[in-house]
């Protein structure tokens, strides 16, 4: 079977690595280079990310097992222990926030009494109107005022009264009253999957990314313009390409507008979805032993710092700043020259999609679009297939999952 792959992204490239040991697979890539927002970009021997930070774990054992025994062996990995930061009120407080209340206690007593009062007094009936009203229910008003809702606009660009909840699942650590509890008296921590994680020993994440497209057929410097379904079944790609088979990683917002006979209705719910930008800037930087700092507090536009240069071995003292929305080369400098932590700019990016929104139009837009994708028979995956906040891992997941949906649906049809 002949199938096709729109883009060449983490998604693009470990579905195609499945299929293509029983099929002839053929990946487009409209890039010059495969990889999508995970590849790194060098600068001054620094490998980078343009987009967010991307390490890898997981708690999936397929996942854990394609990647170590068919893409790059763990030998050729370091683990890293995750060490992330919140700046609130001018002090580094341990994340997650909620088991930082006895720092929060050393600076201002009140403030770590009203937390506490307001997280053991919350009432989580488990009917979330918005993701504000997520956040006051699971951690109460104070935690939510000071840190979750200020933070939540930044990195979203909107109001969380805004916006649906339904990304937050395994995305944040959420305690229970007993553990925050046990977080007062003792040095209770967070359990995420990403308490730990991996890098390539090559201190590049293009290192996995390669290994992932080795024996390939990819396509680069493509781009999809049009999309046709033949009488006989078979999608026909620009006029030229035929596949028996079609799978996109292309932004869910776009897909529709490509495709022949798309319904007026359709392309409608596709206009609806929203994702945002990111700027990116690359710093030399005074050391630190943090991999991430969050920033909720409304004078510094930057909501992150990725302490990139943690993440090698050994490390190094760089870190990118990170700002939803465009912002200038002028602005991004502007705004790091108020911190003495960053020294000097390297390099400077503005990426195209890199967060799905999920706003009050995400669900039932999202649902319309894949349905009539289903319908006509276009397979979609991976974030932005899928309009996800998806992690690497779970992408791979997903490419998994649905290599196997396929073989197992064309196994019996045939």
């Amino acid at each position: 079977m002949k199938i096709g792959v729109l883009g060449a992204g983490v998604s693009g490239l470990s579905i195609g690595r499945q299929l293509g040991k029983q099929h002839d697979v053929e990946l487009l890539e409209r890039a010059p280079v495969h990889g999508g927002i995970a590849r790194t970009r060098n600068a001054e021997g620094i490998a980078y990310h343009v987009t967010g930070g991307h390490c890898f774990n997981t708690k999936y054992n397929d996942v854990l097992d394609f990647v170590f025994k068919e893409i790059l062996p763990e030998k050729d990995w370091h683990k890293i222990q995750r060490r992330a930061t919140i700046k609130l009120s001018g002090n580094e407080l341990t994340y997650p926030i909620e088991y930082a209340v006895k720092q929060i206690s050393e600076f201002d007593n009140d403030l770590a009494i009203a937390i506490t009062r307001d997280f053991l007094a919350a009432d989580d009936d488990h009917h979330y109107e918005n993701l504000e009203d997520w956040f006051r229910k699971k951690f109460g008003d104070t935690l939510a005022e000071q840190y979750f809702i200020p933070y939540n606009t930044k990195i979203w660009n909107r109001k969380p009264a805004d916006m649906s909840p339904g990304w937050v699942e395994g995305k944040l650590p959420i305690p229970d009253k007993y553990s925050f509890f046990k977080g007062l008296i003792s040095n209770e921590e967070d359990k995420m999957p990403h308490a730990s994680f991996y890098y390539p020993n090559t201190n590049d994440q293009n290192t996995f990314i390669d290994n992932l497209a080795r024996g390939l057929t990819i396509v680069t410097n493509y781009q999809v313009e049009s999309i046709v379904k033949k009488p006989n079944g078979k999608w026909v790609i620009n006029d030229e390409k035929e596949y028996d088979l079609l799978i996109s990683t292309l932004p869910l917002n776009i897909l529709p507008s490509l495709i022949s006979g798309t319904p007026n209705e359709i392309l409608e719910q596709a206009q609806k979805l929203k994702y945002n930008r990111v700027t990116t800037m690359l710093w030399e930087t005074k050391g630190t032993r943090n991999t991430w700092t969050y920033i909720p507090e409304s004078d510094n536009f930057f909501h992150r710092y990725i302490h990139i240069g943690n993440f090698f071995s050994p490390a190094k003292n760089y870190s990118i700043t990170e700002v939803v929305g465009e912002k200038t080369y002028d602005e991004m400098l502007e705004n790091g020259r108020k911190d003495p932590f960053l020294i000097r700019p390297v390099d400077y990016h503005v990426s195209g999609h890199a967060y799905v929104v999920f706003d009050e139009h995400y669900k039932s837009a999202t649902e319309a679009i894949k349905n009539h994708l289903k319908h006509i028979g276009i397979y979609t995956l991976g974030r932005f297939g899928e309009w996800q906040y998806y992690n690497m891992d779970v992408c791979i997941k997903s490419s998994i999952d649905m290599a196997a949906a396929i073989t197992k649906e064309h196994s019996i049809s045939a």
